[in-house]
């Protein structure tokens, strides 16, 4: 087991959600210091915690990514977590909301590991860990770009394993279902709290696990869809159409 103690650890959009709570358990695991990242400082809570190091980050600013990048070559974990969600579906919804869910979620992210990759070769082992989505599996029509960019970014997660197996560093696939965060503010679903899904995350990086669903629904939706894939779009079909 490799633990998460005295590591340096990067996560985006550490400001709210599970980045927040990401941030919150990685204190607990007793990490050396986080560099807690988002666009907006003003927004970033207070930690109460000198291990915490705040920094600017828009991940759609490469020139951004890379500025970051320098200053932060102790980088032992990147935790990419930060993302957006847009409703809409493939036929109807607005081109510019999925265009913006995948420059986010996919090139965003993409770009993040492209920067850190080489500081995370001189720091091994080291790990990159990706928030992803169980919509990775199938995708929900009425958050199509969402689940679209989530699909995209699980396969360049899984392509990036494979080239950084030999070089020390492991790469994380985490695959949840739905949270209580504001991204899903106004939902119906019984939902997890962020912190407790953000400590079952950790837990299961450190016992090596590669590819993490930490939830009840998310497993729910991972059986069914290990059971057979047409299962698990048939319930985001009935999820879509009401029935």
């Amino acid at each position: 087991m490799q633990t998460l103690e005295d590591k340096v650890i990067l996560i985006t959009g550490a400001n709210r959600g599970i980045g927040k709570s990401l941030v919150k358990a990685s204190l607990e695991k007793g990490a050396r210091k986080i560099y807690a990242t988002s666009r907006d400082l003003s927004k970033m809570p207070n930690f109460g915690d000198e291990r915490v190091v705040a920094l600017e980050l828009d991940i759609t600013d490469n020139a951004q990514i890379i500025k970051v990048a320098e200053k932060t070559k102790d980088v032992e974990v990147l935790i990419n977590n930060a993302g957006i969600l847009s409703q809409g579906n493939v036929l109807e919804g607005e081109i510019s909301a999925l265009e913006n869910d995948m420059k986010v979620n996919y090139y965003g992210t993409i770009n993040m590991m492209r920067a850190f990759a080489p500081i995370l070769e001189k720091n091994t082992p080291a790990k990159i860990i990706n928030i992803v989505s169980i919509v990775a599996y199938s995708p929900l029509p009425s958050i199509a770009g969402y689940s679209a960019s989530k699909t995209a970014l699980y396969s360049a997660t899984l392509s990036v394993r494979i080239e950084l197996a030999k070089k020390g560093v492991t790469v994380h696939a985490i695959n949840p279902g739905a949270i209580d965060t504001d991204m899903n503010k106004g939902s119906e679903w019984d939902m997890p709290a962020p912190d407790g899904v953000a400590t079952i995350i950790l837990d299961k990086v450190e016992a090596g696990e590669l590819d993490i669903v930490p939830d009840e629904m998310g497993l729910g939706m991972f059986n069914a869809w290990k059971e057979s894939p047409s299962k698990l779009a048939e319930m985001y079909s009935n999820m879509y159409h009401g029935e």
